[in-house]
């Protein structure tokens, strides 16, 4: 089903383009005071900091040829507190785009998560969680370093050159046109390296997003691992990802250094051009007061062309990073609320499935013309073999996926035409895989529930034969729990997971072989406390053991996507179909 795996390269669906530059826009939009200030921060220490080759010239063209020590003494004064106030405004600055950069962090990766919340399953299924796990993570840390200091930087050199450059012409125009010879050469190099660099870190992305999703694998599968005694031919595959990662970035990285000897080398024989100009119109219309200081000019001119040349590959580097994060971003939700849907009010649990057909691939039905009606408080059992439908069933119910075609109703409701989260308030879910998250054992009974008490919660464990087990903890209903649940049996995080649901008191209540990792006299116990609570309440039962369905009201075998046998326990036994060949068949197992 997945359409990638950890030793496959993501493809970028999304290309960048121009447009998303504006896009980065929008998480600086909330910062844009703390980011004008800093760019006057950053401007007021350039201007002061491209005053000292002038006073230099000062220095040299009139105080040392007239012994004038107290000018001397003025201006060095003005060079030493320009000093101290450019590194006080410098350190103000750094300050501000510190906390700037680490709240676009929060901004950035928090609607990410919001958006991965409300994609469909199918999102999760085509890829492994590695990959879904570094866009939230590291990719969102290059980003936010260049959407804060990267654009002041950026504001801070481009103004710098303006006025370096009117420095420069007021002190002499024709050296300003020399030291400007070799700009042309950078901008063809530029151009040149683009569509390299772009290429480079795109790989690398993709290499870095193959570890980590492998890596991912590998922690979630550990006991697996050394179950079958795989380790060194994980750790090869471990070094393989490694290496691969290694080479595309030292390839990238090689492409990314051609950029600053290119700007270095240029930005000297710059200066040597002015040099010898200099020289050669020295007297005339150059005195070298105006040589000592253009070339301190022409030096400050090549360092924020270097600054845009790191910008320019930063801008490269992250493009890779931000493609993904935008085609995350901009992944369908396929699964949402019609233009007016309307919330469900509290139902009574009349459901109906009226022709539905359902696909997770095209040209491959999963579902096909599903029809039956269930009234309030009846108990459906649904069975069959492996890959026929039946969790495809109860998935619809619950819209974590949308039927291709057909209509399922919630009291006469079509379950398009209502809000998502009010249906799922009142469809209460029992997976087969119960997932306890980390905290006390009463935080996760609690986790559908914000508002019920402890008291309710308990009752809740009670109701589903739990509370003994977790009353032997010495903290009770206080034990802390790993991540999903370590150090439980499978039975006991089931029994909490069927608490959790229940403390919801779901009007229809969806059992997923939620009983599949019960022992048999835990299951004894447990189906005495679902007897009462499902009273009421209309309940689906996937399940394979004939004790959890027999006494179901209706029991639907399902085949390759349809319902080919529909009644109760004994109707079904009668039938003497599939149905009574897979009682049978438990029949004979358990003799």
């Amino acid at each position: 089903m997945a359409r990638n795996k950890f030793d496959t390269d993501e493809e970028i669906e999304q290309k960048f383009n121009p447009h998303i530059i504006k896009r980065l826009f929008q998480w600086i939009k909330p910062y844009r005071k703390s980011m004008i200030l800093s760019c006057i921060i950053m401007l007021l220490a350039s201007v002061i900091s491209l005053t000292s080759p002038w006073l230099t010239k000062k220095a040299i063209d009139e105080a040392i040829p007239t012994k004038n020590y107290s000018m001397l003494f003025i201006l060095s004064g003005i060079m030493l507190l320009s000093t101290f106030v450019v590194r006080v405004l410098l350190a103000q600055k750094l300050k501000i785009m510190t906390r700037v950069a680490q709240k676009i962090i929060v901004e950035i990766r928090r609607e990410v998560f919001t958006k991965l919340q409300a994609l469909p399953f199918s999102y999760f299924d085509s890829r492994p969680h590695g990959k879904i796990l570094i866009r939230v993570v590291n990719y969102v840390n290059s980003l936010s370093d260049l959407l804060s200091n990267g654009i002041i930087q950026l504001i801070s050199d481009l103004f710098t050159l303006v006025v370096i450059i009117c420095f420069m012409v007021s002190i002499d125009p024709k050296l300003t046109l020399v030291s400007m010879a070799v700009i042309p050469v950078l901008l063809v190099v530029l151009i040149g390296m683009k569509k390299k660099q772009h290429e480079a870190w795109k790989q690398e992305s993709y290499k870095r997003s193959n570890l980590t999703a492998y890596l991912s694998e590998s922690l979630n599968g550990m006991k697996v691992t050394q179950s079958f005694a795989r380790e060194k031919v994980n750790q090869g595959i471990f070094d393989e990802l490694c290496d691969k990662c290694k080479k595309v970035w030292i390839k990238a990285v090689n492409i990314n250094n051609i950029i600053w000897p290119v700007v270095d080398n240029l930005s000297t024989f710059g200066v040597a051009l002015v040099y010898l100009a200099g020289i050669k119109w020295l007297g005339a219309s150059v005195t070298i007061g105006t040589l000592v200081a253009f070339a301190g000019y022409i030096w400050r001119f090549w360092a924020p062309i270097q600054n845009l040349g790191n910008f320019y590959n930063s801008m490269v580097t992250t493009g890779a990073y931000v493609e993904r994060i935008f085609e995350l971003l901009d992944e369908p939700e396929d699964i949402t609320d019609r233009p007016g849907a309307k919330e469900l009010p509290p139902i009574r649990g009349h459901v109906t499935f009226d022709n539905v057909n359902f696909s997770y691939e095209p040209g491959n039905p999963i579902l096909k013309k599903v029809n039956f009606t269930i009234t309030p408080g009846m108990s459906v059992a649904i069975v069959g073999p492996t890959g026929a439908g039946k969790t495809t069933i109860v998935n619809l119910l619950s819209r974590f996926y949308n039927a291709d075609d057909g209509k399922i109703l919630i009291d006469g409701i079509d379950i398009q035409e209502l809000q998502i989260k009010s249906i799922r308030a009142q469809v209460g879910v029992m997976l087969q895989d119960s997932f306890l998250f980390s905290g006390t054992i009463m935080e996760n009974i609690r986790y559908g529930r914000l508002d019920a008490t402890d008291e309710e919660c308990i009752a809740a464990a009670k109701s589903v034969q739990a509370d003994e087990f977790i009353r032997a903890f010495p903290d009770g209903y206080n034990t802390v729990l790993s991540a999903n649940g370590g150090g439980l049996s499978q039975g006991q995080r089931q029994l909490i997971s069927f608490a959790r649901v229940l403390l919801s008191d779901p009007r229809i209540l969806i059992l997923d072989e939620a009983t599949s990792s019960v022992d048999t006299h835990t299951e004894k116990q447990l189906q005495a406390g679902l007897n009462e609570l499902l009273k009421g309440r209309t309940s689906f039962i996937i399940a394979h053991r004939l004790s959890t369905i027999r006494n179901s009201d209706v029991i639907f075998f399902v085949d390759h996507g349809e319902i080919v046998e529909r009644g109760n326990h004994q109707e079904l036994l009668e039938l003497n179909g599939n149905y009574a060949s897979m009682v049978q068949k438990q029949v004979n197992v358990c003799d």
